[in-house]
């Protein structure tokens, strides 16, 4: 195995990012962090760092625990890297999925009088 890799393909290969270019962007934009440091995209992994990816609404961490360059089956990925994102965390990640239900999609038009009527008995004051 390698010395090290390149954060950017280490993202991407552990299914972090859909696209290495994608993550590439985030590294660029100031959106994965090692310690508390700011990476380029260029930073080699070393086995044992605490990499921190901020993906809104929250910053999920990711232990590093082997190199790899290459795109792996989504079972490998449990070899490479640990998830350690706190779990206060994901409890902001569920609060906005029970919340969604709120937002109405969009192109759904108008509420009509029987919608409008349901969100005043849900928001009764």
């Amino acid at each position: 195995m390698a010395q090290g890799v390149r954060i950017d393909k280490w993202l991407w290969a552990v299914r972090i990012f859909k696209t290495r270019s994608q993550a590439t962007e985030a590294c660029k934009k100031g959106h994965v962090t090692i310690g508390e440091s700011i990476v380029k995209a260029s930073r080699e992994v070393q086995i044992g760092e605490i990499i921190k990816v901020r993906k809104s609404p929250i910053t999920k961490s990711f232990k590093v625990l082997g190199l790899s360059g290459k795109r792996m089956g989504a079972k490998l990925v449990a070899d490479f890297m640990e998830d350690v994102t706190p779990p206060e965390e994901t409890k902001i990640l569920e609060m906005q999925k029970h919340m969604r239900w709120s937002v109405r999609e969009k192109g759904t038009g108008r509420p009509t009088k029987k919608d409008r009527r349901d969100l005043d008995d849900f928001f009764e004051w």
